[in-house]
């Protein structure tokens, strides 16, 4: 099993930003953030991107399906052999 990477808020992100820039820029604290966080929120809303729960939830959602469709042919492989059985 693969290890879960660390998520990462666009809050946090956009706090680490504002704390790489140079410390006589970085004077501007909170609208430095701020502007940073919309920043991300662009880019992103651009790249079409999908959150993680609604990534899980199809996640999950094509699993049931998958195991539907297992049991779904398994049960046709078990009407065919048995109208093969018949004709015989």
């Amino acid at each position: 099993m693969s290890e879960e990477p660390p998520r990462f808020s666009l809050d946090e992100l956009a706090r680490q930003m504002a704390q790489a820039v140079p410390k006589n820029v970085r004077a501007l604290g909170e609208d430095l953030e701020r502007n940073f966080k919309a920043l991300l929120q662009s880019g992103l809303e651009r790249m079409d991107v999908v959150t993680r729960e609604d990534f899980d939830l199809q996640a999950a959602l094509l699993e049931r399906t998958r195991e539907k469709l297992e049991q779904m042919e398994q049960r046709l492989a078990e009407l065919e052999e048995a109208l093969a059985q018949e004709r015989r």
